[in-house]
């Protein structure tokens, strides 16, 4: 493979980033006209702690700047991470101390209100620094940028006065959104108080635009005002429009719940004199009924709380599978993301370039690697770097045609079997029976996996198993199953005992309907749950005399 292969085959691949990255090229075939970098940016609300959604936006858009990378061989980019913390302060979280210490600050910016934690200048400050960490722990190459910071160096003031000098066909975009009620006390500038410091809700009149003076009433006064240099801030979607023009965004993401938003923030960015961002509507998560995730209630899954069960790997590709879809995100499906991942990274080594550009892990093998195909390389987890096989060609990134020895869901129904006060050297110990070298230190991804397949049982798995006594066939089945095991040497490899497995039940003489019936009732009966692994997989690492053990408390 070489560069020009590569370009060549993402002009017309079907991955959602590259057709993403192809709305960039189409919007500037040949540069940025003012020569710069393509320009991707991601928003956070500094009022709450970094979460899930943080992640996948930032992913995400990381993902589209690589192929677009790919796509032109190189160019340059950016990606900002912009913090609206100059937002007036709502309401006060219910997960940090000192409240009645933030309820005294209600409307003020989020940037000069004391930090609850009483560890940074303010509290958005602190969450500012919280984010900064989270993007940090993944690796990801971004630039961090504060609404307060720009507004208050002047930064945002020309285009400020872009605003007021549109604030009439702003209005006309905006009003006809509102209630009644709301038209009444809209404006798309929020001025500061000189008073209370409060972000103000109140109409205002433009008295000079080139100068950045309104004027409004606050506390039983007619007040003009400067709204330059942080005296003021704009209305959300005013803001988002703002924001793209003077940093001159070119692409930007949201959830399908700011739909709204991308249309009215893109008809005043036009009246601004600068086209919308190209970017992505994606779907939301939705919890384990159905339901739409929501911090208050709680029904959602945390990042913290995937990355104990799962992977990074794991969780990357999760978020990369189907962005316009929605997907439950709940722990159950965390076993089956790990697996699949390492399905899709074996299997990339193998694989002609245009079906490398569709699998995801060739993807998120590149997410934290800037540059042309040439120099990708770095994955956004932390694990082991790997070297990429000789025969795959130059250009795969490292760790790419790894298998791991065993999968997740044959770990966990190891570890189940082995009880809720299994230990990591104890199912280490088991690993020696089907895992060459089988030392942590020999697979650390893997061993990754022991860690969070123990916390998967220990929370999920054990308080809820329950093996079934075997109905009358399946108990002759089972039987039959011990006596071939008992003439069957430890050593036996997976296939040979799946052999064995297999011409069982395939015997009529044991009356099971198809195979998947025998298959469920060893699930049942010797392992606890309804599903599980290839039993000859697991009869392999558990060992034949272990198996033959539970067959016979099965048939106690």
């Amino acid at each position: 493979m070489t560069d020009a292969e590569i370009q060549t085959a993402a002009q017309v691949s079907k991955a959602w980033p590259f057709e993403e990255a192809r709305k960039l090229v189409k919007r500037y075939p040949a540069a940025r006209p003012d020569g710069g970098p393509m320009l991707f940016e991601t928003g956070y609300g500094p009022s709450g702690l970094p979460h899930i959604g943080t992640f996948q936006e930032v992913l995400r858009t990381t993902l589209v700047r690589r192929a677009y990378e790919t796509l032109t061989g190189g160019a340059p980019t950016r990606l900002v991470a912009f913090s609206d913390d100059m937002d007036g302060l709502r309401k006060v979280p219910d997960n940090i101390p000192n409240q009645g210490l933030l309820t005294a600050y209600l409307g003020h910016p989020l940037s000069r209100i004391p930090d609850p934690f009483g560890q940074y200048e303010s509290f958005a400050h602190h969450n500012n620094a919280m984010l900064r960490a989270f993007l940090d722990r993944f690796g990801f190459d971004y630039e961090f940028v504060s609404s307060s910071e720009i507004y208050n160096s002047g930064g945002f003031d020309e285009a400020l006065r872009g605003v007021l000098r549109n604030f009439d066909a702003i209005m006309d975009v905006m009003l006809p959104t509102l209630r009644e009620e709301r038209r009444k006390t809209y404006s798309p500038v929020l001025p500061i108080s000189p008073s209370t410091l409060q972000v103000l809700q109140v109409p205002v009149t433009v008295v000079d635009a080139e100068a950045g003076i309104i004027r409004f009433h606050d506390l039983g006064q007619d007040i003009e005002h400067c709204i330059f240099g942080g005296h003021a801030k704009l209305q959300w979607k005013v803001d988002w429009a703002m924001r793209w023009v003077a940093l001159g965004v070119d692409y930007e993401m949201c959830g399908k719940d700011l739909t709204d938003s991308v249309r009215e923030s893109g008809k005043i960015s036009d009246i601004l004199g600068r086209r919308r961002p190209e970017g992505l509507i994606y779907e939301l998560f939705l919890d384990e009924k159905g339901e739409k995730i929501s911090k208050s209630k709680g029904n959602g899954l945390t990042i913290d709380e995937w990355l104990t069960y799962g992977s990074e790997e794991s969780l990357g590709f999760y978020i990369y599978r189907e962005p316009k879809s929605a997907k439950q995100l709940h722990v159950g499906v965390v076993p089956r993301a790990v697996d699949e991942y390492w399905q899709f990274r074996e299997k990339l080594a193998e694989q002609p370039v245009e079906q490398q550009l569709g699998n995801p892990v060739w993807h998120l093998l590149r997410t934290n690697s800037p540059g042309s195909p040439a120099q990708a390389g770095a994955s956004v987890s932390s694990a082991r770097p790997h070297e990429a096989p000789a025969c795959a060609g130059e250009l795969l990134p490292p760790g790419a045609g790894d298998k791991l020895p065993v999968t997740y869901g044959l770990l966990l129904n190891l570890v189940g079997v082995l009880g809720s006060g299994a230990t990591r050297e104890q199912v280490w110990s088991y690993l020696g029976n089907y895992v060459s070298d089988a030392t942590p230190e020999a697979h650390p991804e893997l061993d990754v996996l022991v860690t969070s397949a123990l916390a998967y049982n220990r929370d999920f798995v054990a308080p809820t198993l329950q093996r079934r006594k075997p109905e009358a066939n399946e108990a002759l089945a089972l039987a039959a199953l011990d006596e071939e095991l008992a003439s069957t040497s430890d050593d036996a490899t997976a296939e040979e005992i799946q052999t064995i497995v297999y011409e069982i039940g395939k015997d009529p003489h044991y009356q099971f309907e198809s195979l998947r019936d025998w298959f469920k009732a060893l699930y049942e009966t010797l392992l606890g749950s309804s599903a599980g692994p290839r039993m000859g997989s697991f009869v392999a690492l558990y060992g034949v005399t272990n198996t033959r053990k539970l067959i016979a408390e099965a048939l106690d």
